[in-house]
């Protein structure tokens, strides 16, 4: 049977869960599952114990999210920070995820995981990949903006999280999808994560519809203002080609507009073929990565 699909909303989630959904709803939902180590001392049983409930719980959680139209979620499993602990546990855990997650891999699942993760290093990682597209000859420094820093990101195929939902109390995002969660509502809530449940994350989505039109106006906003500022970078090119071919500045229009044309399908070709040799670059990474490993 299938883990995610295990049981049945009972009918006042079901009743719960339609009305819900008559509000606008989060596309894509993060969690930090913080609180297992806790909830372990709490209930007096072993850390590999608190560990493993909160695997199951995250089989549960995508359940939820599943009959609440979710269609993506993203989890901090694993930061690279958490290689500071224990030998043990970090053994313990390598093996527990192992065996978790070999489950996911044997359905249709809409879940990312971060595994040895932090989001400076993603963002590190997206500029110097940037900076080895210019020294390649195949990026114009012009080209390097926010906008391709989004493609360059690990989370580039996945559209940014409306709602990010930390448990345990903590209040801080510790190093999580720093630069995705921007517009982002942020919920933090007390409850340790192997014992969240479909009202924790009803909760978090109801924050989230309260706050939906202004988060919405936040990131219209903020995409027009990287329109705005792709288009002045565009026209500054152009005025400043016009000006080598000894045009004045209110020259030609017709010229300066297929200048203009030019100067867009010229980036975006030179932006695709970026992204298919940075493809090629990481696939080749990761291939040798596995012959090491093997």
């Amino acid at each position: 049977m299938s883990w995610i699909r295990e049981g049945e909303l009972t009918i006042i989630e079901r009743f719960c869960a339609n009305i819900i959904k008559a509000g606008p709803m989060p596309k894509h939902v993060a969690f930090i599952m913080d609180g297992n180590r806790r909830y372990a001392r709490k209930c007096h049983v072993e850390r590999q114990q608190g560990h493993s409930q909160g695997f199951d719980k995250l089989a549960q959680t995508l359940r939820w999210c599943l009959n609440l139209g979710i269609r993506e979620v993203t989890v901090y499993a694993f930061s690279i920070e958490n290689f500071k602990r224990s030998k043990e546990e970090v053994d313990g855990l390598m093996d527990l995820a192992r065996q978790k997650f070999s489950r996911l891999l044997e359905e249709q699942c809409f879940l990312n995981v971060c595994f040895a993760y932090t989001s400076r290093h993603e963002i590190s990682n997206a500029v110097r990949e940037m900076a080895w597209g210019v020294e390649q000859g195949l990026l114009e420094p012009s080209d390097v903006s926010e906008s391709l820093l989004d493609k360059c990101l690990y989370t580039s195929n996945s559209p940014d999280p409306d709602l990010l939902i930390r448990t345990s109390g903590e209040v801080r995002l510790s190093d999580f999808l720093l630069w995705q969660t921007s517009h982002s509502c942020l919920v933090f809530q007390s409850v340790l994560w192997p014992e969240y449940s479909f009202w924790n994350l009803c909760e978090a989505i109801l924050r989230f519809q309260m706050n939906y039109s202004a988060l919405q106006k936040a990131r219209d906003s903020y995409m027009e203002e990287r329109r705005r500022q792709q288009m002045e970078r565009d026209q500054a090119y152009v005025a400043k080609k016009l000006q080598q071919e000894g045009v004045v500045s209110h020259g030609d229009s017709r010229r300066r507009w297929t200048l203009l044309q030019k100067c867009t399908a010229m980036r975006e070709e030179r932006i695709q073929s970026f992204l298919q040799a940075l493809e090629h670059k990481r696939a080749d990474f990761f291939e040798r990565l596995c012959s090491v490993s093997a």
